[in-house]
């Protein structure tokens, strides 16, 4: 219900202070319930991180309407049916990582990448366009991030657009377009496996991601790209520094065996067989063990056990994280 609520905004009279005041109480009100139900046994991790995912992204599409009806106001823009500002505004939210896959945690951070088609009907002068949605997107990134006496809704994170150093806030379709066919890596191919529009113009959203499948399924991989699949695990390794498995002050998600380790396994045999098989497209990590075993990808024992072992972490991860919203995922030392 508080989800759907927030559906509704915002309000004729919603001025921005106040609509970030309603989405923080929001925000507490549903965190706390979720939470509760998670103690108390009535929801598993698939129904938990599928409502926290489900909040943050009617709190982000709360905002982006109220940013595109506050620019139509202005001049700014000129939205084809105001009651939808969504359609044909052209700018569009896409969720990635967790946000992406609908599995969210307590205190997980919401990693976007905002993009706008230049040619939608709702832009007025494109070589503007840039200027205009990447301060649209500074405000967005306060109305859900800053901290105020009210708390904050959910942190923000846009380092996983193109070129994060050179590349502007809001990107236009072609220019990322560009980018990603001439200098995209591995990793961000496999970030784009997740990647779902939250808000924003969907239609331009998913015209987008259309174009985007040639770079992210390819049918066949060089010996070079399955080289730099195996690095890209080297390198989180190394860079992590953990040598060993331990209960006491064990971080479940980036540890040996952890919650990561998994989501990469499984998110490498999507790029190696996701361009041959579209059966393995998909977003959240349960589906997708399932599907490469159904597939005769893995054994089904294998899955299985993947699976118990991905929500056994996640429930752990969960119990670290509802506390104080405490942004960890390391066993207490005193367990």
């Amino acid at each position: 219900a508080i989800v759907a609520s927030l559906g509704a905004l915002p309000g004729e009279a919603a001025t921005e202070s106040s609509l970030m005041t309603l989405l923080r109480e929001a925000k507490r009100e549903a965190s706390m319930l979720i939470a509760l139900r998670d103690l108390f046994g009535a929801a598993d991790g698939r129904e938990t991180t599928a409502d926290l995912s489900g909040l943050a992204e009617a709190a982000v599409r709360a905002a982006v309407r109220f940013l595109l009806l506050d620019l139509h106001g202005r001049g700014k823009l000129s939205l084809p049916d105001p009651s939808r500002p969504e359609t044909g505004c052209g700018l569009f939210v896409l969720g990635m990582g967790k946000l992406g896959g609908g599995e969210l945690n307590y205190s997980s951070d919401i990693d976007l990448i905002v993009l706008f088609d230049p040619e939608a009907p709702a832009i007025l002068d494109a070589d503007e366009a840039i200027d205009l949605f990447s301060r649209a997107v500074r405000r967005l990134i306060r109305m859900i991030g800053e901290r105020t006496g009210d708390g904050y809704v959910f942190r923000t994170d846009l380092r996983l657009r193109p070129d994060p150093g050179a590349m502007p806030l809001a990107i236009p379709v072609p220019g990322a377009i560009a980018y990603y066919e001439a200098s995209g890596r591995n990793w961000e191919r496999a970030a784009m496996i997740k990647a779902r529009c939250v808000a924003g113009d969907a239609a331009a959203a998913n015209a987008f991601l259309d174009e985007m499948t040639p770079f992210v399924w390819r049918k066949y991989l060089d010996f070079a790209s399955i080289a730099e699949i195996q690095a890209m695990k080297h390198r989180i390794d190394r860079h992590r520094g953990f040598d060993g498995v331990a209960v006491a002050g064990h971080n479940v998600k980036l540890g040996p065996g952890g919650i990561r380790e998994v989501e990469f396994f499984a998110q490498t045999q999507q790029l190696i067989a996701g361009g041959r098989a579209p059966g393995l497209r998909l977003r959240r990590t349960e589906e997708t063990l399932l599907a490469l075993a159904g597939g005769g990808w893995i054994d089904r024992a294998v899955a299985d056990e993947l699976i118990e072992a991905y929500w056994f972490l996640r429930r752990v991860e969960h119990a670290i994280q509802m506390v104080a919203d405490d942004q960890s995922h390391t066993l207490p030392e005193d367990v």
